[in-house]
């Protein structure tokens, strides 16, 4: 059965109106959420998604749009639902998370490490880890803040999900050609230089076999006033579900 996609958010860090670029991703009777940002709780709401029924979540990073709701989201199933969430986490993120991100939030009586929060399980560079049946992913370091680690995602050998990332013409197209991806959802900037981010010029300059695999995510929201300027790639919409 195919992967489905439903964004809960497609917007960047200072969006509004798209909310955080948070997804679920349905593989058969498995929920993964992929990252858990500030807007994802009113998301979730919205979608009328209940919390226990997402079988794990995964962060990519630990910006805030990306892990700020993973406080909520980590009380709401201790004590609505009485068991800790799955969360999926590349090795080198446990520790920055936990320190820097969640401590001083989640900390109390019961609570002293991000394994007390969470069933945390962890994902390691170079591996194909199995979360379900239907569903693996291998993580991939990414560049975007210098010295802070961040990874995206390649679900089942063929779908790549970008963490917030610089411009990687060269990752893009070994996985295409070397690596069989039929489909690449990825992060774009609309406007401005693109310092940590890939911007909608370094895409655009892309072979058009490679960008009609393309779809953007982690826009801003001037998005609408860039529809019909982006060739051959297609804007992922807040909350319509996608069959990958």
């Amino acid at each position: 059965m195919a992967l489905r996609l439903q964004m809960l958010g497609t917007g960047g860090a200072f969006a509004k109106k798209y909310f955080n670029n948070n997804g679920l991703l349905y593989a058969d009777d498995f929920t993964l959420l992929i990252d858990c940002g500030i807007t994802a709780p009113l998301a979730l709401h919205q979608t009328g998604v209940s919390l226990d029924k997402i079988d794990a979540v995964l962060v990519t990073h630990i910006h805030g749009d990306h892990v700020g709701g993973l406080e909520e989201f980590a009380f709401r199933m201790k004590y609505g639902y009485g068991r800790k969430p799955v969360l999926y986490i590349a090795d080198k993120l446990v520790a920055p998370l936990w320190e820097n991100t969640l401590k001083g939030g989640l900390s109390q009586e019961g609570i002293a490490s991000l394994e007390d929060a969470f069933e945390v399980r962890t994902l390691t560079e170079g591996t194909v880890h199995s979360l379900s049946p239907s569903l693996k992913v291998e993580i991939m370091q990414t560049p975007h803040i210098p010295g802070k680690a961040s990874y995206s995602l390649y679900f089942n050998g063929e779908i790549f999900y970008s963490a917030d990332k610089t411009f990687q013409p060269d990752l893009l197209t070994r996985l295409v050609e070397q690596r069989n991806c039929r489909k690449i959802l990825h992060e774009v900037q609309l406007t401005g230089p693109g310092e940590v981010h890939t911007t909608l010029d370094e895409l655009l300059s892309l072979p058009a076999a490679l960008r009609e695999k393309i779809m953007l995510m982690h826009y801003g929201d001037e998005m609408e006033d860039y529809i019909g300027r982006t060739k051959e790639m297609e804007f992922l919409r807040q909350h319509e579900i996608y069959t990958l």
